[in-house]
């Protein structure tokens, strides 16, 4: 079915911010490899499994980490699809197998497959650990919620995507999570609602200066 040209913008819109919040994906790579997960990550790597489930995950990553605004190679992509599906069909305890479900979600954006993306990041969501011995780092969580709340709104489910926002601790990613809030109400034609909470992310991290241009619309519009 074709796309309306406003949902044509929505997903470009989508597309653009998975690329440029690599960033974000490559600090969660680093911290698998420093090993700050703690008690968990030190239990999994005497494993056979979690060994086995580290050199897959590392060859994927290798595959398709790339700088900011470069395409991952179609060929590449398809490689590291099959590595994802056995980190999470085999390894689904680990946590590579929620970094790999992580990375799924991001392809399936950059080719225009919201629902597919929203799948594998509810897919990460509902295999998340908690407990002394098993815990999930909250950031990942973060994230993959963040990144679900987006494509929940591109999708046109504000409903939705508010009752997610509204249930979430952002925490470090308050900012984000404040924004996300604003664009939300934006589309749902609340203005009133929007500008306090772009006004909130300004106030909860530095503005970039595409949330100084939402505040400043809205602000000459009230």
């Amino acid at each position: 079915m074709a796309l309306s040209a406003s949902e044509e913008e929505t997903l470009e819109s989508l597309k653009r911010w998975w690329d440029e919040s690599g960033k974000q994906l490559a600090l969660g790579i680093a911290v698998v490899a420093a090993g700050d997960f703690g008690w968990q990550f030190w239990q999994n790597s005497q494993t056979q499994q979690a060994a086995e489930a580290s050199a897959i995950y590392d060859r994927m990553s290798q595959l398709i980490v790339v700088a900011p605004g470069q395409p991952v190679d179609p060929a590449s992509a398809d490689q590291a699809r099959g590595m994802i599906n056995t980190l999470k069909n085999e390894h689904s305890e680990t946590i590579y197998a929620l970094y790999a479900a992580l990375f799924a979600a991001q392809l399936d954006v950059l080719n225009g497959n919201l629902q597919s993306a929203r799948q594998e990041l509810e897919w990460l969501l509902d295999n998340t650990q908690s407990g002394f011995f098993a815990s999930t780092d909250e950031s990942l969580i973060r994230l993959a919620q963040l990144r679900l709340g987006r494509i929940m709104l591109s999708q046109g489910e504000t409903d939705e995507a508010l009752a997610l926002v509204n249930s979430v601790d952002g925490q470090a990613m308050q900012a984000e999570f404040d924004e996300l809030k604003g664009d939300i109400h934006l589309e749902r034609g609340e203005r009133d609602l929007a500008l306090p909470a772009y006004e909130a992310a300004a106030a909860a991290g530095t503005p970039t200066p595409i949330l100084e241009m939402k505040i400043t619309e809205l602000q000459g519009a009230m």
